[in-house]
């Protein structure tokens, strides 16, 4: 087995934080850092995750949550919400998405996210989109959860959440393998459509289901709350 190598982690992480500390050394006291999981998806809700970290925060494994397995995202899940000083998460419903579309949707879900921080940031790093907040500055960075530490923790919340709540739907609707592909149009889950028809957790506005022409999704609103002080929250499915 490979020896930890502490001093490089620490130097990886420490290269992470370059956009937070140049906003530190401009004078902002809360930097959040935000970013989602699912736009691509076939089936499932849209989750969003806003955190902010204290200034000294050292956690130990940090990183985008592609590069992650899912034991290390639960895991980080945890160590994430031991020091944050705030984290929201938003769940934005299927409705919305294909009411908005998954742009709109997105942008308009960031913003509710940063605004239901307990703590108010005065700059909010956002992986490749620009959400507006009064009072907030937002940097949209291309690949920022690869680049910034609060970005990655923010993209770690919300795959963790959305990994959560399909494997949950998969109870429900075994029939589709929601806990592998986790809504994704993987062959199995474009073979299970084919067989079984859409559910009412597939977006109308994503092929092959637009092509179904199905009536709409009923309106459904964005839950959003904080993991911190909801602890036992629970997302509820139908």
């Amino acid at each position: 087995m490979k020896k930890f190598d502490l001093a490089a982690e620490q130097a990886r992480y420490t290269q992470m934080t370059e956009y937070e500390q140049k906003f530190y050394a401009e004078g902002a006291e809360f930097i959040a850092g935000v970013d989602e999981a699912g736009r691509g998806p076939l089936a499932g809700p849209l989750t969003i995750a806003a955190v902010i970290l204290p200034k000294d925060a050292f956690i130990i494994g940090l990183n985008d949550s592609k590069k992650l397995s899912a034991k290390k995202r639960e895991f980080l899940y945890d160590e994430i919400l031991k020091v944050a000083i705030a984290a929201s998460i938003n769940i934005v419903s299927v409705s919305n998405i294909d009411t908005m579309n998954i742009y709109n949707a997105t942008r308009a879900g960031m913003a509710e996210c940063l605004k239901h921080l307990a703590t108010k940031p005065q700059v909010a790093l956002v992986d490749a989109m620009e959400p507006f907040v009064e009072g907030t500055k937002t940097v949209p960075i291309i690949h920022g959860d690869a680049l910034s530490v609060s970005i990655a923790a923010a993209s770690i919340l919300a795959k963790v959440t959305r990994d959560r709540i399909m494997v949950r739907l998969d109870e429900l609707y075994p029939q589709y393998g929601f806990a592998g592909h986790k809504g994704y149009g993987s062959a199995k889950h474009m073979e299970a459509i084919r067989e079984h028809g859409a559910s009412i957790w597939h977006r109308r506005s994503y092929e092959p289901v637009k092509s179904m022409h199905l009536a709409p999704i009923p309106f459904a609103k964005n839950i959003c709350y904080s993991p911190l002080l909801d602890k036992n929250f629970e997302y509820q499915l139908q």
